[in-house]
């Protein structure tokens, strides 16, 4: 990671190449250090802002990136999809030990819709606009449908704690925000690598079993996780 993903302002090929030394190291642990120092004041700031403190995080990735004033330079396509799965699953793990389940419970129904039949109808619109306005192709299009049409997580839990909201359109956002992400990572690696229109029928398929596969382990964990941790205590 440090060879490829990380390189200073200026550096050329040959830099690349060259062994991790000691004053470059020590200048890696000092960025580091005030990163790691900023994203903790950042939770302070937007604990008494009520922005997300993914905002923030957003900022400081734009401030250090290949086009901000710290020019790291990261290309590494499986890491990036390594780290954004497990603090996927940290996040919702986070956001359904800290959902109540009799607020949610009422709005099982209007959320699960509005995480399937709603993320189908958010991507078909993102992709109608993204072909007719910008001219892109529908294959191309629909992956960009697919990527913004779920609601982050991490952003939803963090506002909806801290805005008077009635308890059912609390529970119905929460429990959609946590359904979403599961249908449109399916979409999102179908999308990238499905075939020939004529075969979308089968695609449609196998979104529904896994997501029916999906939902069935994830009840039985839950169950048994609760079930475990009472006689435990």
């Amino acid at each position: 990671m440090l060879g490829s993903g990380y390189r200073p302002r200026g550096a050329g090929s040959a830099r690349k190449e060259q062994p991790l030394t000691v004053h470059h190291l020590n200048q890696l642990l000092l960025v580091c250090s005030l990163v790691l120092l900023i994203a903790v004041a950042a939770v302070r700031i937007s604990s008494r802002s009520g922005l997300p403190t993914l905002l923030v995080y957003l900022g400081i990735g734009v401030a250090i990136g290949q086009d901000g004033v710290g020019d790291v330079q990261f290309s590494n396509a499986e890491l990036t999809q390594v780290i954004g799965y497990a603090a996927l699953v940290v996040i919702l793990a986070e956001g359904g030990l800290g959902t109540k389940w009799k607020e949610i419970r009422p709005a099982l129904p209007a959320a699960s819709s509005l995480a399937t039949v709603g993320v189908a109808v958010s991507v078909g619109v993102t992709a109608a606009g993204a072909h007719y306005l910008i001219g892109l192709e529908w294959h191309q299009a629909f992956i960009i449908g697919a990527v913004v049409s779920s609601t982050d997580a991490a952003a939803v839990f963090s506002v909806l704690r801290k805005i008077p909201l009635p308890t059912r359109v609390t529970g119905i956002l929460e429990a959609e925000s946590g359904f979403n992400d599961a249908p449109v990572v399916i979409l999102v690696v179908a999308f990238s690598t499905a075939g020939p229109v004529e075969h979308w029928y089968t695609l449609l398929g196998e979104i529904a079993l896994e997501l029916s596969i999906g939902a069935a382990i994830g009840v039985a964990v839950g169950w048994l996780g609760a079930y475990g941790l009472r006689h435990v205590a």
